[in-house]
């Protein structure tokens, strides 16, 4: 089995939700990207303020480093650019990604239904999803989120087997 994982999708998707279901069958430790915002990127995005390139780059640096520290873990990272996955990957070469993919209204929809998230508003949701561009199928496990969570992190976990049969 891969040992270190990256779930990727844009806000909303369930990536904690997904990344922390992985981590608990695989017995490996879950970190939530969210955690390693700097305070200046967690207070723009407060604000409704969506990042820029420049603003995640040491961030996506920190996981990346956090991948190195660990020799198993998972982590819930939005990784919206094919760059920004390169970041997460740079110096390994056993990272496998699955990707939640989902329709704006879908994911809108559980953002209403989120409390206490700094992430905030519509216009961040759309900012996200212009940003977006998609793993393709030879770069990550694209699993539809339309699904229930329990039938996502099954086919996540079928997805992660057969990588491991790839790899």
């Amino acid at each position: 089995m891969t040992k270190r994982i990256v779930v990727l999708g844009v806000s909303g998707s369930g990536k904690s939700l997904i990344g922390k279901g992985l981590a608990d069958q695989l017995g490996y430790p879950f970190f939530d990207g969210d955690d390693f915002h700097s305070p200046e990127n967690v207070a723009k995005m407060s604000e409704g303020t969506p990042l820029t390139d420049d603003d995640r780059k040491d961030w996506l640096a920190s996981l990346n480093q956090l991948l190195h520290e660990n020799p198993t873990a998972v982590i819930a990272c939005s990784g919206l650019k094919p760059d920004y996955r390169t970041i997460l990957r740079r110096g390994l070469d056993d990272v496998a990604m699955i990707y939640l993919k989902g329709d704006i209204d879908t994911i809108w929809q559980r953002h209403q239904k989120r409390h206490g998230h700094y992430f905030n508003g519509r216009g961040m949701l759309e900012s996200q999803f212009e940003t977006l561009i998609e793993p393709t199928t030879e770069e990550a496990i694209v699993i539809d989120i339309s699904q229930e969570a329990e039938v996502v992190l099954k086919e996540a976990m079928n997805g992660l087997k057969g990588y491991a049969q790839k790899a």
